[in-house]
This record gives C-alpha cells, sequence and structure tokens, in this order.
C-alpha cells in the first residue's frame, strides 16, 4: 500500500551554501547530484516540486555591499549567481531522468525560460520540477523571500527550507551543544526570538498566506522524502503550534 504524501505541492529552498559540500567556493557535483537524487525519489512519489537556489556560494549581495559597492548592484550580481546554481541543478535533475524547468525573474531567453506563473504552474502539474531563479527579479528582497513569494504563487501546501541541521534550534547547534532544538514553532515565535530561520520579511509573507514552513537538514540522505512523509526530524512552523 502506498503511504499518503503530507504535502502534494511544495517549494524547496535550498541555500547556495548548501551545494558548496566541503569547498569553500562553488558546487561540488557530488552534492548537487545527492541532492538532485532526493528531489527524483520525492517526484517518484508522486509529489509536484518546485526549487528556489540560493547563491551564496558564489556571490552574497549583502556581502558586496559591505565591502563598498553598491547594495542594488551587487544584490544583481547575487541573482545571476542563482542562475548559475539552477543551471547545474537542472543538469543533476535530468541525469536522474527528472524533466526540469529553470525560469529566471530576470529574462535571458539563451539559457532559461523567463518566470511566468501560469506556464510554471503547467510545468508542474505535469510532473515537471520547475527551478526559480534570480530571486524575485528586485534587488534588496533575498531568496528566502523569494521562496515564500514563489510557493505562495504556486499554492504550494508548503515551503521546506533545507539547511545544514536537522531543525531549528535556538542557537546554532555546530557551535553551541546544548542548544535547544524545537518540533514545533509558530510565525510570531520566529520572529520575536529572532531565530535563525529566514528573514522577517519571509516569515511574514509565509504567515500571510498560511503556508507552513518545514526545516529540515538537506544532507541527510533521504530527509527530503521522509519529510514528505511525514517522517524524521523536522520543525515545523505555522499560525498556531
Amino acid at each position: 500500500m502506498t503511504q499518503p504524501l503530507a504535502y502534494r505541492r511544495v517549494l524547496l529552498k535550498v541555500s547556495g551554501e548548501a551545494l558548496m559540500g566541503k569547498r569553500e567556493y562553488g558546487l561540488d557535483t557530488e552534492t548537487v547530484r545527492k541532492i538532485a537524487a532526493d528531489v527524483a525519489d520525492v517526484v517518484a512519489l508522486g509529489a509536484e516540486v518546485c526549487l528556489v537556489i540560493g547563491g551564496g556560494n558564489i556571490f552574497r549581495g549583502i556581502s558586496g555591499a559591505a565591502a563598498g559597492m553598491d547594495r542594488a548592484q551587487a544584490d544583481y550580481m547575487g541573482m545571476l549567481a542563482t542562475v548559475m546554481n539552477a543551471l547545474g541543478m537542472q543538469s543533476a535533475l535530468e541525469k536522474a531522468g527528472v524533466p526540469t524547468r529553470v525560469q529566471s525573474a530576470i529574462p535571458m531567453a539563451s539559457v532559461c525560460e523567463p518566470y511566468i506563473r501560469r506556464r510554471a504552474e503547467r510545468h508542474m502539474e505535469k510532473g515537471r520540477v520547475v527551478i526559480f531563479a534570480a530571486g524575485t527579479g528586485n534587488p534588496f528582497f533575498t531568496t528566502d523571500t523569494a521562496a515564500a513569494l514563489r510557493a505562495a504563487e504556486m499554492k504550494c501546501d508548503a515551503l521546506l527550507k533545507g539547511t545544514q541541521v536537522d531543525g531549528v534550534y535556538s542557537a546554532d547547534p555546530r557551535k553551541v551543544p546544548g542548544a535547544e532544538r524545537f518540533e514545533t514553532l509558530t510565525y510570531h515565535d520566529v520572529l520575536a526570538r529572532d531565530l535563525s530561520v529566514m528573514d522577517a520579511s519571509a516569515i511574514s509573507l509565509a504567515r500571510e498566506n498560511h503556508l507552513p514552513i518545514v526545516v529540515f537538514n538537506i544532507h541527510a540522505a533521504g530527509a527530503f522524502r521522509s519529510v514528505m512523509l511525514g517522517e524524521g526530524p523536522f520543525t515545523t512552523i505555522v499560525e498556531a503550534a
């Protein structure tokens, strides 16, 4: 008997840093391959999946601004970095047998489709994975906000945030061994405690659209599949815990 899915349609947010593996910069092809294999497993379950990928492994706009660059210009550079990551993930997914489309908020017709909401929905209905690149297409907004926006536009059942640890903690558990791990939080908890999950605008956008956020370890093999089946360690952020 097939186990029912906890969510039918989801957006998976993967940070650029998650694609580095043990490298200090750029893409680690083996890490990208493993994440693509996990996405393929979830698609095989019958779920509809879309992704937003960050660009911090190549360039972070806010870091560029801190170094003296114009913030808007630096953010545009960061958006272009997300397109590079999206194309790398597309290649890995298609090698795993998953039909994939990249849609960019900044039009670049030679390499990918422009972002068109109805076309993206149609791709997902046909079983294709859609990777949304270039953030929201606007400076001063993070890819976390882009993930919440696209998840709302695609009418996703949940926004899944793949991180380096298995949920939300009161502090970084890799640096603070006694950090408290949360099973469930409210949007208000995250904002009031200033927990490092997603930026405030992303949390607020998710709250306004009643969009659950599920935080899990993207590097644990099969974790994405487990979350989709309602299993495994993760933290859920909802309106009322």
